[in-house]
């Protein structure tokens, strides 16, 4: 489990457009990451 405050690990995904996007993609700039489990699902 990640702190407060710690840096993200490196991951790729899949975007709402559909195109692969990757962490390093935004190298220098500020991301904010909104995590949340799939609606309706048991994890």
């Amino acid at each position: 489990m990640l702190k407060v405050g710690s840096k993200a690990p490196a991951f790729r995904l899949q975007s709402d457009e559909g195109q692969e996007v990757a962490l390093k993609d935004f190298a220098g700039q500020r991301v904010l990451l909104f995590l949340f489990p799939k609606a309706n699902t048991s994890g």
